[in-house]
């Protein structure tokens, strides 16, 4: 048969654009569509402007920290409208580096809904376009629970263009998204009371990691309850907000965030009209060429439910695109020892197997740990610690994870990263020269494993 072309994708964020790129590169006749904007979440609602966020809020605790270093300031204030604004026009300068991405590359650009008519075929904006295979990467979208006065709730869709900032904010939520948007609203000046139903937040972090970021949000005054789940949001006279718990004791704010987890976004895709099935949780099975239980369609990215991260997306794109296009150089991604940062303010970064793992999986463990306060904070009042802890396999002694809390985190533990892909062993941690004086050079100077 012969088709229109041979890979239509249905999807502009960072997997589909990525495997349109490439796919047209080796020679493919390549259409995407996107219904909402070029570059997906991450560009738009998600790792870019939430960074752009996360550096604005940092410089309440710069100003705060000033002084020590003979500075004088007046009374700084912030201005949410002006970062909001500033922040929309640099995701419009992405938007369009997206296009010009796709358009030099050959990819043809369908601008509106597509939805799949069967195996081959996609219909948009009323015309239908046939393909030798479609690509799913709708990605994801964050879930709202079912509670009275659920309306009130924003999601960090709507965070990113709240028209001011509010006085007082309830985060809901113990994952990444909920504990960094606690961190910006709070460096922002907002007073923030964080809740989540679980014992402790970032489930499947390093324990040490946890309680560490735990103590050091509090002792910046953020109000942590945890075991705390709400049961209603009701709207005041005043037009303010009441939270009220599971336990009854309620809590009275200005806006609700709720970062309760995503669900794969497949509304209105057609998948009915195709042998793609879905998982228990709604997202795409795929195989391990990211094939659906539908020959011809493929998917990637925040819809299969495998590591939601905007680099592991790419990496499936590319995945993809080889296999199908470039069979020789196709390579499977390696979804282990994949870094990651929780851009909380002090930073987390992470790569490799957490202590609870390590020993879950059976190694003997030796930990390196290493706390103290930043050199850049000796000057100041600020008793921030800076957390750096190293899992060691005793019998081979390769470093199976590394993990800390501190300025930087994210920038450090990606050199680090490589490390370990590498194989290294604590003895080359050991015998690798240290860069002085930088946090960093902790890393390969801890000696003595904690008891």
């Amino acid at each position: 048969m012969d088709f229109d072309f041979d890979l239509y994708v249905i999807g502009a964020g960072s997997g589909g654009v990525r495997a349109s790129r490439f796919a047209a590169g080796y020679g493919a006749r390549v259409a995407v569509a996107e219904s909402r904007y070029l570059g997906g979440t991450c560009v738009n609602v998600g790792c870019v402007p939430k960074k752009l966020l996360v550096y604005g809020a940092s410089y309440s605790d710069d100003f705060e920290n000033a002084p020590g270093f003979g500075w004088t300031l007046d009374k700084p204030s912030f201005d949410w409208s002006t970062l909001i604004a500033n922040k929309n026009r640099e995701i419009e300068r992405l938007n369009g580096i997206y296009r010009n991405l796709l358009v030099n590359s050959g990819v043809a650009l369908h601008e509106g809904h597509a939805r799949i008519i069967d195996p081959h075929t996609v219909e948009i904006n009323g015309a239908r376009h046939t393909a030798a295979h479609i690509l799913i990467g709708t990605g994801g979208w964050p879930i709202v629970p079912d509670l009275p006065g659920k309306e009130h709730i924003i999601t960090s869709n709507e965070a990113f263009y709240l028209k001011e900032l509010p006085r007082r904010v309830v985060v809901v939520g113990g994952g990444y998204i909920a504990v960094e948007f606690a961190s910006i609203f709070h460096g922002m000046g907002a007073q923030v009371t964080q809740l989540y139903r679980g014992e402790l937040f970032l489930r499947g972090f390093d324990g040490g990691i946890r309680e560490h970021l735990r103590d050091e949000l509090r002792r910046k005054g953020l109000d942590l309850r945890f075991n705390a789940d709400p049961a209603r949001i009701d709207r005041q006279q005043d037009g303010s907000l009441r939270v009220t718990l599971k336990t009854g004791e309620h809590i009275d704010t200005d806006c609700v965030f709720y970062a309760t987890g995503r669900r794969a976004m497949v509304d209105g895709l057609g998948l009915e009209n195709t042998g793609v099935e879905l998982d228990e949780q709604g997202f795409i099975k795929v195989d391990e060429e990211y094939r659906t239980t539908e020959p011809s369609i493929y998917a990637l990215g925040d819809v299969i439910n495998r590591v939601p991260l905007t680099p592991v997306a790419l990496a499936e794109g590319m995945a993809i695109a080889r296999r199908l296009f470039r069979p020789e150089e196709y390579r499977k991604v390696d979804y282990s020892l994949i870094p990651t940062a929780v851009f909380s303010l002090p930073n987390i970064g992470t790569v490799g197997l957490t202590t609870e793992a390590a020993q879950a999986a059976g190694y003997q463990v030796r930990l390196f740990e290493s706390r103290f306060r930043p050199m850049k904070l000796t000057l100041t009042g600020s008793q921030e610690k800076t957390l750096m802890k190293l899992v060691v396999d005793a019998d081979t002694d390769r470093v199976l994870g590394c993990h800390m809390v501190g300025p930087d985190a994210g920038e450090i533990v990606q050199g680090i990263a490589i490390a370990l892909k590498a194989g290294a062993t604590k003895r080359v941690f050991d015998e690798t020269i240290g860069i002085h004086p930088t946090a960093a050079e902790e890393f390969v100077t801890m000696r003595t494993a904690v008891a």
